[in-house]
C-alpha cells in the first residue's frame, strides 16, 4: 500500500472534492456534468435496451459510468457480488437481475445521497438480494473472502490510493474469485504537473 507521501494528490482532499460532485448527480441529475449521465450514457455505452427500460427512472438517472463491467462476462445465479463506488446502484440493479433472488448484492458507496437514493430504489422495486452500505473503496465494508466477483464502473480512476483499493478489492473476494471493472486509462504521458494538479483528477 502507498504510504501517504507517495501519492500524487492528497486522498483525503480528492475524495471530499468527488464526493460533493457526485452528491450533486444524486440530487440534481439532469444538470450539467463535465460527464454524460442517465439513460442516454447507458445506450451510448452499449448496455441492453431492454434491460435499462425496464429500471424506473431514478435508477438511472444518476448513472455515470464509463462502460458496462460485465460486458465481457455475464454474472451467474447465486453469485455473491460487491460493486465499488455503486453510486445510485444502476450496475448493481442489473447485477441482481443476473444472480437472480439465489445471489446477493452489495453496493458500497461513500456519497450518503447515492446510499439512500440507491436504498429506496432497490425497495421500490423489490429486489431483496441487493444491500448499499456507506463505505470507502480504500476500506470496504465488506468481510474478508466474501465475494464471487467484485465489479467497478469508472471508480478507480477517482481514488488516490489504487494500491489500497486493490487490497481491498483482494481481500473481500473469494479465491479464484473475479474483478470485473470499466474505467479509463490514459495511453500517453501526462506532464508531473498535471498528475498533481488535484482539480484534473476531478475534472
Amino acid at each position: 500500500m502507498a504510504t501517504a507521501p507517495d501519492l500524487l494528490v492528497d486522498p483525503v482532499v480528492l475524495r471530499e472534492q468527488v464526493r460533493d460532485t457526485y452528491r450533486q448527480v444524486a440530487a440534481d441529475p439532469s444538470r450539467r456534468f463535465h460527464f454524460s449521465t442517465g439513460r442516454d450514457l447507458a445506450r451510448r455505452l452499449g448496455y441492453a435496451d431492454d434491460v435499462v427500460a425496464a429500471l424506473p427512472d431514478r435508477a438511472v438517472e444518476s448513472f455515470a459510468g464509463v462502460a458496462d463491467p460485465c460486458a465481457l462476462r455475464a454474472l451467474s445465479a447465486g453469485e455473491r457480488v460487491v460493486d465499488v463506488g455503486s453510486g445510485a446502484g444502476f450496475d448493481s440493479f442489473l447485477a441482481a437481475r443476473q444472480v437472480g433472488p439465489q445471489g446477493r448484492v452489495v453496493g458500497v458507496d461513500m456519497t450518503p445521497e447515492m446510499v439512500d437514493k440507491a436504498t429506496a430504489t432497490a425497495a421500490e422495486l423489490g429486489l431483496a438480494q441487493v444491500e448499499f452500505r456507506l463505505g470507502l473503496a480504500e476500506d470496504l465494508p465488506v468481510e474478508d473472502g466474501w465475494a464471487d466477483v467484485v465489479i467497478s464502473n469508472g471508480v478507480l480512476n477517482l481514488c488516490a490510493d489504487k494500491g489500497a483499493v486493490l487490497s481491498e478489492i483482494r481481500r473481500v473476494l473469494r479465491p479464484g474469485g473475479w474483478l470485473q471493472f470499466a474505467d479509463i486509462a490514459n495511453g500517453r504521458p501526462v506532464p508531473e504537473g498535471a498528475l498533481r494538479d488535484i482539480d484534473l483528477w476531478t475534472g
